[in-house]
């Protein structure tokens, strides 16, 4: 059986070393596995790390969102965002993001998330 892993994010980019966990997780997979049989989904507060403009030095925290202009060196090339989170932090249904990324509603989410294998929640 051909295993697909699904790197999920969940939670808001700073405060937290998890996002930035998440994303690495996810390159170092790229680097070992077909990265055709990778996706990175992002809901609940893990939409909001996929935000331009964000100012995370005035919380004395890193930013790592420039790592993720590394997803197409590693060609990971599935990305998904969940409409109703977004729509729900007070952002519109298309807000532009920081990388390429599929624009599901919930439902839609939730069947593109079943077809992997693996679940790696972030």
């Amino acid at each position: 059986m051909l295993r697909s892993i699904a790197v999920v994010m969940t939670q808001a980019p700073h405060g937290e070393a998890l996002g930035r966990e998440g994303l690495d997780a996810a390159l170092a997979i790229a680097a070992l596995c077909e990265s055709s049989q990778l996706a990175l989904f992002f809901m609940g507060d893990g939409v909001l790390q996929l935000l331009p403009g964000q100012q995370p030095s005035l919380i004395l925290a890193r930013d790592y969102s420039p790592t993720f202009k590394l997803l197409d060196l590693y060609e990971i090339k599935h990305s998904y965002v969940c409409q109703a989170d977004l729509v729900d932090r007070g952002f519109e249904t298309q807000q532009p993001l920081i990388i390429p990324v599929s624009y599901l509603t919930a439902e839609q989410f939730r069947q593109q998330l079943e077809q992997f294998t693996v679940l790696l929640t972030f």
